[in-house]
């Protein structure tokens, strides 16, 4: 009889825990899953899936060539080509690693930079408080895409100096957020206990307070890259952003402008419209984020 009532209940907890399981995959966001997971899919793994060198003219294959659904068009080009014979389809392809790389490495860089600047001015308070958040409101008066451009042409077109340019520009939104939430912290019985017991500064930061304000982080960077990939792109479509040849999504939108009005839609339709979903997915799932990690708001 012991055995079978222990069996039993092993079985309850393996079914509790599937339940779990179940019940936490019910809540995902669906829709900014299926747009983000081919994309990042098509990011990870470019070379294997683009059936052509994204910098180099398809053999044989004419300029402006529509895609293969409309006439003149050709399965060898699926979306077509470009004014230099190029696969639209491996340009997207390659241009995902680089928004994406790009859009993540940013906030990275933003986040990093801007939740540091806001727990020291939050808890060390004083005339830290005052120097880090006189810099942040300067920084925020400035124009974010101008202030962009001015870095970008400081530093020169390329992927990694864009990346750097781009944290620097988006920083000060974390930096305020999180100090006012380390205000808040730093008055905490455990907080305060740690500081009588001797703990030094930086390990009541590390243990007490980083802790507590990485969902707030992790919530704001779900929305930034949204943002990073729309001021690459931005950055791209006026030249001094990704430098050609490289296959970014807002460099393709520069090169087509020209040819938009001549009918030529399919290079400025595709990768606007890769932008628009990777956005609008990074979005949905940064609100998704916000509530699922704010109690107040799960439980309504």
């Amino acid at each position: 009889m012991a055995i079978t009532t222990a069996g039993r209940g092993t079985e309850a907890r393996a079914a509790g825990r599937w339940r779990g399981k179940l019940s936490a995959a019910r809540e995902l966001p669906l829709l900014p899953i299926f747009i983000l997971v081919p994309f990042a899919f098509a990011a990870l793994f470019a070379e294997l899936i683009a059936p052509y060198d994204p910098t180099m003219p398809i053999p044989g294959a004419k300029f402006f060539m529509p895609p293969y659904w409309m006439e003149g068009g050709s399965p060898d080009a699926l979306l077509g080509t470009d004014f230099q014979s190029r696969d639209i389809l491996s340009r997207l392809i390659f241009g995902a690693r680089v928004s994406l790389l790009v859009g993540i490495m940013g906030t990275v860089v933003a986040g990093s930079l801007g939740t540091a600047l806001g727990i020291l001015s939050g808890y060390l308070g004083g005339w830290v408080d005052q120097v880090i958040m006189r810099v942040t409101d300067a920084w925020l008066a400035l124009p974010a895409l101008v202030f962009a451009i001015f870095l970008a042409t400081l530093l020169g077109p390329s992927m990694w100096n864009i990346v750097t340019i781009l944290g620097l520009v988006y920083w000060t939104r974390y930096a305020r957020v999180i100090r006012g939430e380390v205000l808040s912290l730093r008055e905490r019985e455990y907080v305060k206990l740690a500081e009588i017991a001797g703990a030094s500064s930086l390990r009541v930061i590390m243990r007490h307070i980083l802790p507590n304000v990485l969902n707030t982080t992790m919530v704001l960077a779900s929305l930034t890259i949204g943002v990073v990939i729309i001021a690459e792109a931005s950055l791209s479509f006026l030249g001094v952003g990704v430098p050609p040849p490289e296959p970014a999504w807002g460099l393709m939108l520069s090169e087509a402008r020209s040819t938009l009005m001549a009918g030529k839609w399919w290079l400025t339709v595709f990768p606007g419209v890769c932008i628009l979903l990777v956005v609008l997915a990074t979005q949905l799932f940064g609100d998704w984020m916000r509530i699922r990690l704010d109690p107040q708001q799960r439980n309504l």
